[in-house]
């Protein structure tokens, strides 16, 4: 390899120049235009500045705006209070206690003298906490609807966007809109989305976010404090928030919207009800009765689908069997009759969903059986429902030990019967551990560990929580909880198998009537005992 050391284009010419001339080779320079060199340079930059003003003009033909730099207005949807289908606490039923926490807030909308002349300060904020379903966001468009002032909507998650600054920007145009109309109310759903811890999780945090938290900080701390605007916020992890947004002066109070009880059920019943045609055997109490831990949206959602069914069947009215169909389908899913399934299968299936409901039978502590089927919905291949006798807050170590007992109960059919065993137990082992382990390291129910509570609850690691976390036992102690959790298992798998093998005639009664009919409902269950 031989290496040329030019010292530059222009010498290097001049140097071909004399030979190419002397050999009669025409010689002709040709210089490229300052205009061409300009515009080479300048056409990546001009198509970069028509696709960025192509896509301002898009984004604000999407957002049906005469603004193309609208990213920094607030999203919130104005409810005006003249309308005709406003909700007003008569809407919402169940949640009386909540409501009475309320009423102060639509009377200082309505009467703000009353309480200033008294030296009072209202609530800058009140946070509804709930579980979903529990009718937080219709709380609030009933306080709304009641007060009869503007009501702005808006989800935590409409503040934040890819763009930094946007998410403070929204924040503080929402509170300049509310301003502009107090008195007012404005309603953020879901205000975890935005309100979470800062400087927590993976990365430590997220800077838009933070910034649109700091700002909502700000204007709920900045604005006097009778000014007329009230902020309701709804959210089912509290735990997640921020402190800073929920100390006084912020959110002041904070009212828990509960799972409705049987009383509170049969109330909501009766208000989905009023536009529905009910036939003379519908009854509401036994409904509610049914329907143990369903929140006002789950029942709301059974009557439609129940109102779905009549129509689908063209009945004239709903009738108690399509309300009883819908809260099935609502529970497990819609049936799966197409679904091919081997004899074998069909035995396998049968039996464990009896050994299930034959041990249920014989445990003091578990709920009557209300139906058996072996008809596949969602996920599984079979269910087994009971009917709840009351509504429970609390469970006793006997009820735990017996809930395991019952979950354990279709495996022992399968190997008893069958003399083989099957991924069918999968779930029913699944729960069954969970409990066994919740009752060694939450509940303090192990005589050998005592009354502690080991370990610390690792769900949702990325809705603001550090994303390591220490183990606070020792490995030992470890392997005690493991001997723990299998002692509990071990005597639930026993207890069960005693329950079916001194009932075996019952178990294979009900089997047999399962692969016939497919279903047996809580009577017919119990007729097998008489």
């Amino acid at each position: 390899t031989k290496e040329v050391n030019i010292p530059s284009i222009d010498s290097l010419m001049n140097t071909l120049q004399e030979p190419m001339k002397a050999g009669n080779v025409k010689v002709t320079e040709k210089s490229e235009s300052i205009f061409m060199v300009v515009l080479s340079l300048l056409t990546p930059f001009g198509i970069l500045i028509i696709f960025f003003i192509f896509w301002f003009l898009l984004m604000n033909n999407n957002q049906g705006g005469s603004k193309t730099m609208s990213f920094g207005k607030s999203k919130a949807k104005l409810i005006n209070a003249i309308e005709k289908n406003r909700i007003t606490f008569n809407d919402v039923a169940g949640v009386d206690e909540e409501k009475e926490e309320l009423q102060e807030i639509v009377e200082f909308l309505k009467n703000p003298k009353k309480f200033t002349d008294m030296g009072a300060r209202i609530p800058k904020g009140v946070l509804l906490v709930g579980h979903p379903g529990t009718g937080k966001t219709l709380l609030a468009k009933a306080v709304a609807g009641e007060a009869g002032v503007p009501f702005f909507i808006i989800s935590g998650s409409d503040f934040v966007e890819m763009f930094v600054g946007v998410g403070a920007s929204r924040v503080r145009d929402l509170f300049e809109q509310a301003k502009k109309n107090a008195p007012c109310i404005i309603f953020i759903d879901e205000i975890d989305a935005v309100g979470r811890q800062r400087g927590a999780g993976l990365g430590g945090g997220h800077d838009e976010r933070e910034q649109t938290l700091n700002q909502l900080l700000v204007e709920m701390d900045g604005f006097a404090a009778n000014e007329g605007v009230i902020v309701l916020a709804a959210t089912n992890r509290p735990d997640v928030l921020d402190r800073a947004l929920l100390r006084p002066g912020r959110f002041d109070r904070q009212i828990v919207v509960s799972s409705p009880d049987v009383k509170a059920r049969e109330q909501i019943l009766e208000v989905h009800s009023r536009k529905k045609r009910l036939a003379d055997d519908v009854d509401l109490k036994t409904i509610a009765k049914n329907t143990s831990g369903f929140s006002g949206a789950d029942l709301e959602n059974v009557l439609n689908e129940a109102a779905l069914l009549s129509a689908r069947r063209n009945l004239p009215e709903i009738g108690m069997k399509e309300i009883e169909d819908a809260m099935v389908k609502v529970t497990m899913g819609p049936e799966k009759r197409t679904r091919v399934r081997s004899d074998k299968e069909n035995k396998l299936v049968a039996y464990h969903e009896a050994g299930h409901a034959v041990v249920s039978r014989f445990l003091p502590t578990q709920d009557a059986v209300h139906q058996i089927s072996i008809v596949p919905r969602g996920m599984a291949g079979g269910y087994t429902m009971y009917r709840p006798t009351e509504d429970k807050s609390f469970m006793s170590k006997s009820e735990m030990q017996e809930n395991i007992i019952s979950l354990l109960g279709g495996r022992v059919a399968e190997k008893l019967i069958l003399d083989d065993i099957s991924t069918g137990a999968s779930n029913d082992i699944e729960r069954a551990t969970k409990i066994a382990r919740d009752m060694v390291t939450k509940y303090g129910m192990s005589d050998r560990i005592g009354t502690m509570a080991l370990g610390q609850n690792q769900e949702e690691v990325f809705l603001g929580r550090d994303f390591t976390q220490s183990k606070e036992y020792s490995e030992e102690t470890a392997a005690i909880i493991d001997e723990e959790v299998k002692k509990i298992i071990d005597f639930a798998y026993r207890a069960a198998a005693e329950i079916l093998q001194a009932n075996i005639d019952k178990l294979h009664a009900v089997a047999g009537v399962l692969l016939e009919r497919e279903k047996i409902d809580g009577d017919e269950f119990e007729a097998i005992f008489r």
